[in-house]
């Protein structure tokens, strides 16, 4: 039998991302010892129930004493709070790792309290639906995912290969970037996205003339889709935004300048800049596809019993709202 990479995991936070990653551990042997943290008893009570760890705790330092991997599955703007709190407890020569779709504001928070015996290597899953808690977690979630680490520059090169093989083993690709980089690319192809199905179905719901009943009776598949991104966790969201704001809203003004662009194409009836736009998205939605990272079936994959259980639904930056 092949050794753990890691004697003791400890997950600190329970939700989507968290139960995903007990269940991978525990699948894949990757740790010998699984301890679970959260402030919730009742998520901290279910999470037990559906065995996902070997050891349960109320205390997120307790969780981490001997753990030799530690990773923050917890909305990123508690990263700082819990860093803290844990900071006495950690084993000299721990990996310290988190989960968050924002790498900068984490890396601020959470570099100031930690010691110099211990190894932080920041990780954002790029995977994730809209469901939350520990029932949420499924073993595929990760597969073919991708999953960026943002080392600094004098990181220990054995602690960032061992998370890189943790994340290989647990089914996704990994990328290392800086944070900056991470932040920059994530505004575009996660954040500026949420926020604008957050926007758009928030519009249709403000709309005097057409009432709530409507909106939902009348859905076409293009405000099905928003209205299931904006479903997503308004704290995990929140902070996100808040936390990298400098490169959302950098996004958001070229996003607004491309969107008047066609405002005036409209208006002038200009059909070839329609067309010739709407040929060059087709295409890039036909890469991803080739890039396995979503599938050209009608329904996107997602199955009617359950999004994702049976193949991995369409990957969304997120982090681990419960605790």
């Amino acid at each position: 039998m092949t050794e753990p990479l890691f004697e003791r995991l400890a997950l600190i936070g329970i939700g989507l991302i968290g139960s995903s990653i007990a269940l991978n551990a525990r699948a894949h042997g990757l740790a010998r010892h699984i301890a679970i943290a959260t402030r919730r008893p009742e998520t901290l009570k279910r999470a037990e129930e559906l065995g996902l760890g070997d050891s349960y705790h109320l205390e997120a330092a307790e969780a981490v004493r001997d753990a030799d991997l530690v990773i923050l599955c917890i909305p990123v703007g508690s990263c700082g709070a819990v860093t803290k709190e844990i900071a006495a407890a950690l084993k000299p020569g721990a990996i310290v790792s988190d989960v968050g779709s924002v790498k900068g504001a984490v890396v601020a928070q959470m570099q100031p309290h930690l010691p110099e015996t211990v190894h932080f290597v920041p990780a954002h899953p790029i995977a994730g639906t809209e469901q939350s808690g520990p029932d949420a977690g499924f073993l595929e979630l990760f597969r073919n995912r991708w999953c960026i680490l943002t080392p600094s520059e004098t990181t220990d090169v054995q602690a960032v290969e061992r998370l890189r093989r943790f994340w290989e083993a647990s089914g996704s690709n990994v990328e290392v970037m800086t944070t900056e980089h991470h932040d920059l690319v994530l505004a575009i192809v996660s954040h500026v996205p949420h926020l604008i199905a957050y926007n758009i179905v928030g519009t249709a719901a403000d709309l005097e003339t057409v009432t709530q009943s409507e909106v939902v009776k009348f859905s076409a598949s293009g405000f099905r889709d928003f209205t299931r991104i904006a479903a997503s966790d308004p704290t995990m969201w929140r902070d996100i935004f808040l936390t990298n704001r400098d490169a959302v809203l950098e996004m958001l003004a070229r996003f607004s300048e491309d969107l008047a662009s066609l405002q005036r194409a409209i208006r002038w009836g200009d059909g070839d800049a329609l067309f010739d736009l709407f040929t060059r998205t087709r295409a890039i939605r036909r890469g991803i596809v080739e890039a396995g990272q979503d599938t050209a079936r009608a329904d996107f994959g997602r199955s009617a019993a359950g999004e994702g259980k049976t193949e991995a639904a369409p990957a969304i930056a997120t982090v681990a709202p419960d605790r």
